[in-house]
């Protein structure tokens, strides 16, 4: 896969992106042809570069009447709280809500973020997938330092689920699950039952593999029923590889996750760092034709903290084009050998016991 890719399931048009000026640029375009509603939600909309071509896009629509609605995130956009930004987004008219400020009374709030990345045009066409709207992501911002992520544009169906899950979290909503079954589903994981729909899929999926179970994931700290399925499915001969960063943003996870390696390791599973740059996709591939794009990583925060959402295809094209660029980027990674990863030093399992121990807050 290039930049972009584009694919068809029944009645969705699927465009992958893996570059974020190619996706910024298509986004921009479709905001700029929006003729009734924006909605938007991010977890970081950047004090830079990127989040201000966005502002001003946004802006421009609001203020020739169109409805745009923007949630962010209080934690992971808080230096845009106070920015010249917000006030321009909500003087053109842009209805601006954050997500579980920080206060007083409530101050545990801040830790349950909503961790959703998803844009909304005219119901028409969605976005979703791991990108932040900052410069971290954008060569032409960053360089050869950008982060590698994925994302994805549906246009048809899905694109009215897109639109009634974020109408329905707007409003408060939280056990919304869509009101239509196809071969492109959307999860959320607002409510309790919702987490375990999420979590179900990805268990189902895990078990009923036969082939492959290729997973990509930034924050890679699996839960007990996760880490026996993912070994269980290398012990019965699935290739099962888990390809996470080698540079991460989040050095504590990190710890806490290699603390997951050893049993994975013995039970066959190839853990594989990616070595060029900072990794931060979230998917998943599944045999031939079961793949997840999203928002979720394989931790406990996205699975039982963070409101998420997520793409969950039976595309057998879509699931071809995600495990191509999984092997992209698995050919520029270290597998990890379990006799060198015994002989690590004292003070690296020290870190990991300890950021295993608070795996759970992280």
């Amino acid at each position: 896969m290039q930049e972009t890719a584009i694919c068809q399931c029944e009645g969705d048009s699927v465009q992958v992106f893996v570059e974020g000026d190619t996706l910024y640029d298509a986004m921009c375009v479709d905001i700029a042809a929006a003729r009734q509603s924006i909605d938007l939600e991010a977890y970081i909309l950047g004090d830079d570069a990127v989040g201000r071509a966005f502002v001003a896009a946004l802006s421009e629509r609001a203020t020739a009447g169109v409805r745009v609605r923007v949630g962010l995130d209080a934690f992971g956009s808080l230096p845009l709280a106070n920015s010249a930004l917000t006030r321009e987004l909500r003087d053109a008219g842009v209805s601006l809500r954050w997500h579980h400020g920080w206060t007083w009374r409530r101050p545990w709030r801040i830790h349950r973020r909503n961790h959703r990345k998803l844009l909304v045009i005219d119901g028409r066409c969605a976005y979703l997938g791991g990108f932040n709207l900052h410069a971290k992501s954008s060569q032409r911002a960053t360089g050869g330092a950008r982060w590698r992520d994925t994302h994805v544009r549906i246009e048809g169906p899905f694109a009215v689920q897109a639109q009634e899950a974020f109408a329905a979290f707007w409003d408060g909503d939280l056990r919304w699950q869509p009101s239509q079954v196809g071969p492109n589903l959307l999860l959320t994981n607002g409510s309790y039952p919702a987490r375990h729909h999420l979590r179900a899929a990805l268990h189902t999926a895990c078990l009923q593999a036969r082939k492959r179970i290729w997973a990509t994931t930034p924050y890679f700290v699996p839960d007990r029923r996760l880490r026996t399925e993912l070994a269980a499915a290398a012990r019965r001969g699935v290739d099962v590889r888990i390809l996470v960063p080698k540079h991460s943003d989040v050095r504590f996870v990190q710890w806490a996750g290699r603390a997951a390696y050893h049993a994975l390791l013995h039970a066959g599973v190839k853990v594989l760092e990616y070595e060029p740059r900072v990794l931060h996709a979230k998917t998943m591939v599944v045999d031939g034709a079961w793949c997840k794009v999203g928002t979720a990583n394989l931790d406990y925060r996205s699975l039982n903290l963070n409101f998420e959402i997520n793409l969950v295809s039976r595309c057998a094209p879509l699931t071809e084009l995600l495990a191509a660029q999984f092997e992209r980027d698995a050919a520029r990674s270290e597998q990890i050998d379990l006799t060198q990863w015994h002989r690590r030093a004292g003070w690296r399992r020290m870190l990991e016991g300890v950021a295993w121990r608070l795996r759970r807050w992280l």
